[in-house]
Order: structure tokens, then C-alpha cells, then sequence
């Protein structure tokens, strides 16, 4: 942090506030730990991330995950299936014509057939992120009563006045 000091007459470094760089990344059993929801992780913090984690400066890591990042909508542009073992797999799929119905008017309009990334989780993906959390209290199947009443049957509605 830099700050103009009218005593010195020029830039100085804010020693004032304290910066401390963020810690590496957990290994792969602290991963599986629950995070707060609402975080999100920018491709700036995961650059900065292997930056450190690895010793290369930003600038190469930037362009080596960019040109991951490009590959990988290369490849599924000609139609290809992407396998990642254990994080997952890309593949493109085919969504046919339908029908749909617009909600303000109401008028039935015609949906075109289109193309959908679909993204399938691996195993060690699923093991981490789709493990009930700790903090939360499991919630269990209603368990099925030891006996089984035969059904009542449903009452009769009420005498009408009506001459029909």
C-alpha cells in the first residue's frame, strides 16, 4: 500500500496496515471441509494460488490456465468428450426442438434444437464437495409404520338441496 505523505514530499509505503498474503491451498483432506456458501473463487485467486504454490510468476500461470481454459472450449466446440480423472468429464449433448410457452403472452412458441455442455462429477470431486456436511444435522428417512391399516374410505360429501 503506497500513500502520499505531505511531510516527506513524496510516495512512501504504508507500513500501517499490515498485508499477509494468503495461505497455500489445503491438502486434498482440508479441501473436503465445508466453506462458507457464498464465497467465490475468481481465476485471479487460483492464478495467485499456483503462482505461489508452485514458484512461477503470475504472468506464466495466467497463460497456462488461460490456454487450459481455451482447450478445453476448443475441444468441446468440435464435439469432443473431455475426461479428468477423478474431477470429472465435459461432453456435449444435443437438446432436441420443443414447444414452450411464453409466460406474458401466452403464445406457444417454438424452441430451436441446441447444443448443452453437460459436466459429470468424478469420483474424488464427489467424495469432497457432495459429502453431507458435519455441521449439519442429517435428516433421516420417515420411518414406515410397524402395521399397515387398511385405507378408510373416503366420506361421503353432504346432502344438497339442490332439485338436480
Amino acid at each position: 500500500m503506497w500513500r502520499f505523505d505531505n511531510h516527506n514530499r513524496g510516495h512512501q509505503p504504508d507500513y500501517r496496515q499490515a498485508f499477509s498474503p494468503p495461505s497455500p491451498p489445503p491438502p486434498f483432506a482440508a479441501c473436503c471441509m465445508s466453506a462458507p456458501k457464498s464465497s467465490t473463487v475468481t481465476k485471479k485467486e487460483l492464478v495467485h494460488r499456483i503462482a505461489e504454490e508452485t514458484g512461477h510468476t503470475k504472468v506464466v500461470v495466467k497463460e497456462v490456465v488461460q490456454l487450459l481454459l481455451d482447450t478445453i472450449i476448443d475441444e468441446l466446440a468440435r464435439g469432443k468428450r473431455i475426461e479428468f480423472r477423478e474431477f470429472g468429464v465435459f461432453e456435449v449433448r444435443s437438446r432436441a426442438e420443443r414447444q414452450a410457452q411464453n409466460p406474458r403472452t401466452l403464445e406457444k412458441v417454438v424452441v430451436p434444437e441446441k447444443r448443452v455442455v453437460k459436466f459429470k462429477v468424478g469420483r474424488k470431486m464427489r467424495d469432497c464437495v457432495c459429502s453431507p456436511i458435519a455441521d449439519e444435522p442429517r435428516r433421516e428417512a420417515p420411518k414406515a409404520p410397524p402395521e399397515t391399516l387398511p385405507p378408510t374410505p373416503p366420506p361421503s360429501p353432504p346432502p344438497s338441496n339442490s332439485p338436480f
